[in-house]
């Protein structure tokens, strides 16, 4: 079986079991997700979903947000870790939406990386989440299950993952794809314990899995 064949096996399989995958962070505009994804770093997006709902109480959009100190910022997203250096690429990140964008979040890849605290991997949720257009979020679990799956070879790069999973995956399926294998990596491939391999959609795929039965 090629790598392309594959992927469509795994995108297919991922789809019957996780036919609703979705980004796991609450948001109701464009605004809202970048300030989740930025806090999102080293911390669960169940923690995050808690905290913005008192920063949106007291900001309730670009232009508050972008007034607001990085102190006053700072103490409400402290929870989530690296309180400092968060707040200050959301107020950073306000103000550019505000003085450059007319408070619009751009449906641009390389505009949205210009966003202070924005890189490849929250551009792309961007992309993909709130513009459906073609993206690939290489986060923690992509990078992990794509290489112990065998749609990359020893690549921890996310960047690297990601130009290798864009000649693998059809435009269309990277965003849903993605999701997919977040609930995969949380519920069946978890990192943090041994994987169920034994309830596992991909078990008879997974290079990983295969490499183990044969050793």
């Amino acid at each position: 079986m090629t790598k392309n064949e594959l992927a469509l096996e795994v995108i297919e399989r991922l789809k019957k079991e996780y036919p609703d995958a979705d980004c796991t962070l609450d948001y109701t505009d464009a605004w809202k997700l970048l300030v989740s994804v930025r806090l999102a770093a080293q911390c669960t997006d169940a923690r995050v979903n808690i905290v913005v709902q008192k920063l949106y109480e007291k900001y309730p959009d670009v232009n508050a947000l972008a007034e607001a100190g990085e102190d006053a910022i700072e103490e409400i997203v402290r929870p989530c870790g690296l309180g400092r250096s968060k707040a200050r690429d959301i107020s950073a990140c306000m103000k550019m939406l505000r003085d450059e964008y007319h408070g619009e979040v751009p449906d641009d890849f390389d505009e949205l990386m210009k966003l202070p605290g924005v890189g490849r991997k929250s551009a792309n949720l961007i992309m993909g989440d709130v513009f459906h257009k073609p993206a690939i979020v290489t986060d923690t679990h992509c990078i992990r299950l794509c290489n112990r799956i065998g749609l990359v070879d020893q690549i921890k790069d996310p960047k690297r993952v990601e130009m290798a999973l864009w000649k693998l995956i059809p435009p269309e399926e990277g965003n849903d794809f993605c999701h997919r294998l977040v609930n995969h990596g949380r519920e069946v491939c978890t990192a943090r314990t041994k994987p169920y391999c034994d309830r596992c959609c991909l078990s008879d795929l997974c290079a990983e899995h295969q490499a183990e039965l044969n050793s």
